[in-house]
């Protein structure tokens, strides 16, 4: 078990690992974390029924009859020793059985950790401390296209996850995870939606025409609390505001417009009598009835819809007495940026040699937050062994989704793609892919025990290093990925049809995303024009940008005036 762990890491060097009898039972420690547990019980597993037999007692000559090419046979194991010391091992096992639980380096002696990508792609090793002779000369993983990359993300990112939230500000952006009804009518009572009188108004022969002088008895107001409200009688009226109840007997509200005064009070501060002009006051005219709008029980707002900044989701809410409802969880994302050139944008004093200013991580930041979520800075992770491992692990217990920038590459200090698969036990779903820029982006998903002991799934993607790489790529990749967390249908960026302002370039082999202004013009056409130099090092290329070019590969050039699809990031400006 400590050969196995030490192929893996050198702090295996740290562990304990005990084996022994008591009575008749085999018994072994594993290690506290899950991972560890299992690259250990994998070493032994296939040795295992064979050291129960002998701990039960059983006669070990008979036992042994055939030697250690029998008993590797029945255990279904071969020793390969790959070393002059692992073949000298084999050779001493005939003479000394209880060495058994350390031969073998085959399939089912010491199991070395598995990794996720098919044994035809590896025909290297992935492990950062193998020799530069032995490491990847290029990439073992294959080349998918954008299209094949974000139906990855759709089938391994983790399903939405249900919360309560309440009623408030906070929950803008979210998304309802069940039904609304609602607790109460809108409105409660039967209201005005003018200002005027109330009135009994019937055709009903024994109530005369609404046209002529009336007294005007009461007053109301658009104040809660008022319970004892006058009872209107036939040939009288009551001063009445707009939204206010209507009052006991009350069947129609005649308009402001359509009266005069006729008399004040002796004090000359209210109403004495008001005569009203017309005879064409309908009953019910200008109120609300109770429920005219909702209905208490009725479902006012469906799963699946947002609430927006706009107001009316929240609103509506509000409106009928809704105090807590369903959403979907919206991911906390961390943003981590890698490698020991890398030093805080906003460090004094001037760069020394192979110092880079650390640009992606506040960017990524703020293009996270500005699409709705909680970002979390996970800082600077330093490219030294361990390092980055103690990191990532920190991270998950912080964040749903990590994003990382730089170290996706074939250098030997690029250490994520080899530090999720082999240290932290991960599946890395792709790790190239065919577009321009953004070529080595990294999706991969890693098991977790969360805080309180229950089964997690932790997206990371590892964006590339060049600052233009990595803004593409959050919103191509990342973005869908979060939006699916939270709910949000359709994901991603919505697709529009601009026309080009000038001749663009296309790389006929892989897919292109040209930044671009995209703005309206006066004919109502949706235009786009270039921000300039793409390298995928130029952050510059992002300056004024809101749409991204969907260039296709299946001609040299589009010409100015023609159509092509483009991802809007942000607000359309206009022209006029």
């Amino acid at each position: 078990m400590l050969a196995a762990s030490l192929a893996v890491t050198p702090f295996a060097v740290m562990s304990r690992p005990v084996a022994g009898v008591r009575n008749s039972s085999l018994i072994l420690t594993l290690p506290g974390s899950p991972k560890g547990a299992k690259e250990n019980l994998q070493s032994v597993i296939k040795l295992l029924p064979h050291a129960c037999q002998q701990a039960a007692g059983m006669d070990s000559r008979t036992l042994h009859v055939g030697g250690t090419e029998k008993l590797e046979k029945d255990a279904g194991v071969k020793a390969q020793p790959t070393t002059p010391s692992a073949a000298g091992h084999q050779h001493h096992h005939h003479h000394d059985h209880s060495h058994s639980h350390g031969h073998g380096h085959g399939p089912g002696g010491h199991a070395m950790p598995r990794a996720h990508t098919s044994p035809e792609d590896r025909p290297m090793s992935n492990d950062p401390s193998a020799g530069p002779t032995r490491r990847y000369r290029e990439s073992p993983y294959p080349m998918l296209s954008v299209e094949d990359a974000l139906e990855q993300i759709a089938e391994h990112t983790p399903e939405p996850l249900i919360t309560t939230a309440p009623v408030d500000e906070s929950l803008v952006g979210s998304v309802l995870a069940e039904d609304v009804t609602a607790r109460e009518s809108v409105p409660a009572f039967r209201a005005s939606i003018v200002d005027g009188y109330a009135i009994i108004a019937s055709k009903h022969m024994m109530v005369p025409s609404t046209k002529g002088i009336f007294p005007v008895v009461s007053v109301s107001h658009a104040e809660a609390g008022d319970d004892e409200a006058t009872e209107l009688n036939i040939g009288e009226v009551a001063r009445i505001t707009t939204g206010a109840p209507l009052p006991p007997g009350a069947t129609s509200v005649v308009m402001v417009e359509d009266t005069v005064l006729k008399s004040q009070t002796d004090d000359g501060k209210e109403e004495n009598e008001i005569e009203i002009l017309t005879a064409d006051i309908e009953p019910g005219e200008n109120v609300r009835e109770v429920g005219s709008d909702v209905q208490a029980g009725e479902v006012v707002m469906k799963r699946g819809e947002g609430i927006t900044v706009v107001g009316g989701e929240f609103g509506l809410l509000a409106s009928v007495g809704t105090q807590e409802v369903k959403v979907y969880k919206k991911p906390v994302v961390g943003v981590l940026s890698t490698g020991d050139e890398i030093i805080p944008h906003d460090r004094a004093g001037e760069l020394r040699h192979g110092e880079v200013r650390d640009t992606n991580r506040p960017t990524l930041l703020t293009a996270i937050r500005g699409s709705g979520f909680e970002a979390v800075d996970l800082g600077i992770a330093s490219d030294k062994p361990g390092a980055l491992e103690e990191t990532l692990r920190d991270a998950m217990r912080r964040v749903d989704v990590i994003v990382t920038s730089g170290g996706v590459s074939m250098g030997e200090l690029d250490l994520l793609k080899p530090t999720i698969e082999r240290q932290l036990g991960g599946t890395i779903h792709f790790g190239r892919v065919s577009m321009k820029p953004g070529k080595p982006t990294t999706f991969a998903t890693v098991p977790f025990k969360s805080n309180v002991g229950e089964r997690e799934k932790k997206v990371i993607f590892s964006l590339p290093g060049n600052p233009a790489s990595a803004v593409v790529t959050y919103h191509l990749f990342v973005l869908p990925s979060l939006h699916k967390m939270s709910g949000i249908s359709p994901v991603g960026l919505p697709k529009v049809k601009v026309v080009l302002e000038q001749d663009v370039r296309c790389d006929t082999k892989r897919s292109e995303y040209h930044r671009v202004l995209v703005s309206v013009k006066a004919d109502g056409r949706l235009a786009a024009t270039s921000t300039g130099g793409q390298r995928s090092s130029r952050i510059g290329s992002f300056k004024g940008a809101n749409g991204l070019l969907c260039l296709p590969t299946t001609q040299p050039t589009v010409k100015k005036g023609e159509a092509c699809d483009a991802l809007i990031m942000s607000k359309i400006l206009s022209d006029l």
